[in-house]
């Protein structure tokens, strides 16, 4: 239901005030001894030094940007010769591509060992049998997790250069996903199965090798295997259109890492302590929208590669400004279709047991934490984030019990969205909290709690959640409007944005 226009000019007041307000207080000071190693030489002619701190991000636009702008340039100009002589054969010659790309990079002993997966995953795979395909494909995936299998298979990589680490894990991770995925499609496969070539097709498209994301293999196979190359009117357009916008955050994140230091800032715990609370909060919630806008970018860059090649890759994750419920949040939607795929909706059915949540999170975030090593912080992050996913369906159970449906039924829809906004404030503080968690470290959201909760309670507590507030009913006024667009049914509308709305 929509509110009264006046009263989102003051949500939108609101939120603008409260950014401003935590750019006021972000420290600009770089002249610090911890910030040696993360801080560099930037803009000498402004005087302006560079925030280094995601090894990530410079590795993709700094040290390497040469190297991998050149790898994904021949593979576009090869794939539309290929496209232009050969359709029939494209993806065929896409695998050629990237094995030989593979091979020069890593070595014909890493080429060597990334097929032998193959072979022993699409092996099993004949068999047709599901928790065959899943025992073989996690025991694969843990021996690049723990001793001496790392150090053995890592011995396959020739030659020392500083991506090679990455490149190597990136490389097995992916793979042994994406043959899990064959794996599990074709014991879905009614009659015969894919061929041992398909696999490799999928496995060695270049743009999705290293560094993902994620397609699972019904959809890799169809897209890539289909006919007709036509494109609709405006698609290339739309695709450089995304790639403009891609050079635009790019440039943009290149600028306020010379002016906002929010990297290299949380490692200061000295720092920390003498920034005012509003400070803090802030640089926790700057974090994690760098990160969604990290992944945007990475994963944004790759997609416009693959839809020249006419694919149409996963979307890039939501951004985190925009959540509120845990069943939307994910930093990897490709790692997240492939775990609701073959995972979370498999086990969970239609989510609306406790039972079936319980089983169906547990083995979600169980994969979840192998997939990304298992340690002491991943532990803590899958909990966190298993409790909330489940705590949202306990919790909108519980609400639709009486006598709260009978009082929500009393109430103008547009109270009840106001109430319900209340609640979600809080849930989109606890997203904040549960993440920060995983790309700070522990001490971080240990003092970003405590100064939320109790250091600033009463005046940054109730001055952040009340900006918050303001936040989640813009978004909820967005979503309306989108749902409006998509379908102008209001009852379809009303469905979407309760449904959402159940915390």
């Amino acid at each position: 239901v929509a509110l009264p226009r006046y009263e989102l000019y003051v949500y939108n007041t609101v939120v603008y005030l409260g950014m401003l307000w935590y750019f006021f207080f972000l420290p600009a000071n770089v002249n610090r001894k911890t910030f040696k190693s993360s801080v560099t030489p930037g803009w000498y002619y402004f005087g302006r030094r560079m925030d280094t701190a995601d090894f990530e991000w410079v590795m993709w636009f700094s040290t390497y940007r040469d190297h991998i702008l050149f790898a994904l340039s021949g593979h576009v100009i090869f794939a539309k010769i290929c496209s232009m002589l050969a359709p029939q054969h494209r993806s065929l010659m896409y695998m050629c591509y990237g094995t030989l790309a593979v091979l020069v990079t890593m070595g014909w002993t890493y080429t060597t060992l990334i097929l032998s997966h193959c072979v022993l995953l699409y092996s099993i795979s004949l068999v047709k049998l599901r928790w065959l395909c899943f025992l073989a494909g996690l025991t694969t995936l843990s021996t690049f997790k723990m001793e001496p299998f790392i150090s053995w298979q890592a011995g396959f990589v020739t030659g020392d250069f500083e991506l090679r680490s990455v490149l190597f894990y990136g490389g097995c991770g992916f793979t042994i996903m994406r043959c899990m995925s064959f794996a599990l499609e074709n014991c879905e496969k009614k009659e015969g199965n894919y061929s041992i070539l398909e696999l490799l097709k999928y496995n060695f498209y270049l743009p999705f090798f290293f560094f993902g994301p994620i397609m699972t293999f019904d959809k890799f196979y169809a897209q890539a295997n289909k006919a007709d190359l036509t494109r609709k009117e405006g698609a290339i357009w739309n695709i450089s259109l995304q790639g403009l916008v891609h050079l635009g955050a790019i440039l943009t994140v290149d600028i306020l890492f010379h002016f906002l230091y929010i990297l290299s800032i949380p490692t200061d715990m000295k720092l920390l302590k003498h920034m005012s609370d509003w400070a803090v909060v802030g640089l926790a919630y700057c974090n994690l929208v760098y990160d969604w806008v990290k992944a945007a970018v990475l994963f944004g860059v790759i997609n416009t590669v693959s839809r020249l090649d006419h694919l149409d890759p996963p979307q890039p994750p939501k951004c985190i400004t925009m959540l509120y419920v845990f069943s939307e949040t994910h930093f990897d939607r490709g790692i997240n279709d492939w775990l609701c795929k073959y995972v979370y909706n498999y086990l969970g059915g239609k989510h609306d047991t406790v039972w079936d949540e319980a089983i169906a999170t547990l083995c979600t975030f169980g994969i979840t934490v192998l997939w990304l090593g298992p340690c002491q912080v991943v532990f803590i992050w899958a909990f966190f984030n298993c409790f909330g996913l489940n705590f949202e369906l306990w919790t909108s159970k519980f609400i639709c019990m009486e006598p709260f449906a009978s009082l929500e039924m009393a109430m103008s829809p547009a109270m009840s969205r106001r109430i319900r906004a209340v609640f979600n404030t809080f849930n989109f503080w606890t997203i904040v909290l549960y993440n920060v968690i995983a790309l700070n470290s522990l001490e971080f959201t240990k003092l970003v709690a405590k100064r939320l909760l109790l250091k600033g309670f009463p005046i940054t507590t109730i001055t952040v959640f009340i900006v918050t507030y303001c936040l989640v009913q813009l978004i909820k006024e967005r979503e309306r409007r989108q749902a409006l667009i998509n379908d102008p049914d209001p009852q379809y509308i009303s469905t979407v944005i309760s449904t959402k709305s159940n915390i």
